[in-house]
């Protein structure tokens, strides 16, 4: 029997990097492999003309089993709490695929699928405001306990969710990300044209990301200013929303104490177009976080054979494998030493570009829809 499956596209289109390219690339995978069952796909937005670009994006125009639906809901509140279980209760939808915080009911003829990204706010919870805390705190578990499978992208936060939770393991399913289609078929535009675009410097490191403080971003800033005793011309661009919720405020500090300001550059948002262009300016990808649920920058710098330096952490070592080099997250001296072997051995980066394209073909979007699409088939 056809199903209805309903999906919380609400993030897509709000540049939220990370989660979004999660929803994105599952749904757009999923609807060209499933032809049979319908999919609603839940949005807040209305206007025709959004619609019809994100339509396109995901590569289902004109396909009669996929309907977008817009609910309204002026905060995650009102969406939670009112809007969505108003429209369960009325709907026979017999899957609901969310990220974090269920409605605040869900009927039980509808399955639900709960994709955690990671935990980091248990992990860190210093990092994250206490009104954040709370509404996790009072949310998260009730959401996991009413989840029928819940899904992970990697071990790790699998390890952590059970840790943490005490969640069944055999109702957490691992869904690994990947390097999207269009990134590795991105904007093939002159390296110059970008270079100018984004006031990039001549030589630097690149980091990609968020700028929370598990992000370890101020830490980076130290070991550069180290690095560059030796290599001078050494600068680091910070690609990322410097105004998005949870800035780390050391970022700032740490500069302005260093006299680094010259040599950090922040390019503010990159389009998804140009961003793999911008890689592949950059002498190096480093990426220090403290903590991840998966990590896909470093995936998409060695798409774009980049040599890449990551902090020693067991997620990060699951998703990069033998294909990058790591450093101690908490010493400086270690960071530095690395950074410094990658910026003057070109032995040593040849290579992990070579095994870096390796590891990018462990991992494929493709794959990932067909497992979760199982999972729909199997749901208890």
């Amino acid at each position: 029997m056809n199903q209805i499956r309903a999906i919380d596209i609400r993030l897509l289109g709000k540049k939220r990097t990370g989660d979004e390219a999660v929803f994105f690339n599952l749904t757009k995978e999923i609807l060209a492999l499933d032809k049979e069952h319908e999919y609603w796909l839940l949005t807040d937005e209305s206007h025709a003309e959004v619609l019809a670009k994100l339509r396109d994006r995901l590569g289902c125009t004109g396909q009669r089993n996929v309907r977008f639906v817009t609910l309204l809901g002026k905060n995650r509140f009102v969406w939670n709490l009112l809007t969505m279980p108003w429209f369960l209760l009325r709907q026979r939808v017999d899957t609901y695929h969310t990220q974090y915080i269920l409605p605040f009911l869900v009927p039980r003829r509808t399955k639900v699928l709960l994709h955690i990204h990671d935990v980091s706010f248990r992990a860190y919870p210093e990092f994250i405001a206490w009104t954040d805390r709370l509404f996790l705190a009072m949310f998260i578990p009730r959401s996991l306990k009413r989840a029928n499978v819940i899904l992970t992208p990697s071990q790790f936060t699998k390890d952590e969710i059970v840790h943490y939770y005490g969640t069944a393991p055999e109702k957490i399913a691992v869904i690994a990300n990947a390097v999207s289609a269009d990134f590795l078929s991105s904007n093939q535009e002159g390296e110059q044209a970008v270079r100018e675009r984004y006031n990039l410097p001549e030589r630097f490191i690149i980091y990609v990301g968020t700028f929370q403080p598990r992000k370890n971003i101020p830490f980076l800033i130290r070991a550069l200013a180290v690095v560059q005793q030796r290599l001078p011309e050494v600068n680091l661009v910070l690609v990322g929303d410097r105004h998005a919720h949870h800035v780390d405020p050391a970022i700032d500090g740490v500069i302005e104490e260093l006299g680094m300001k010259d040599r950090v550059h922040f390019p503010g948002y990159v389009d998804q177009q140009d961003l793999p262009v911008v890689m592949r300016a950059a002498t190096l990808f480093v990426f220090p976080s403290l903590y991840e649920g998966f990590g896909m920058p470093p995936l998409e710098a060695m798409s774009q054979g980049v040599p890449v330096l990551v902090s020693d952490i067991p997620c990060l070592k699951e998703v990069a494998g033998d294909a990058a080099l790591y450093f101690d997250p908490t010493s400086i001296a270690s960071c530095e030493k690395k950074l410094y072997t990658l910026l003057t051995d070109n032995d040593q980066r040849v290579s992990g570009v070579f095994r870096g394209r390796d590891q990018v073909s462990f991992f494929s979007w493709r794959k990932s829809a067909a497992t979760l699409m199982a999972l729909y088939e199997t749901l208890p």
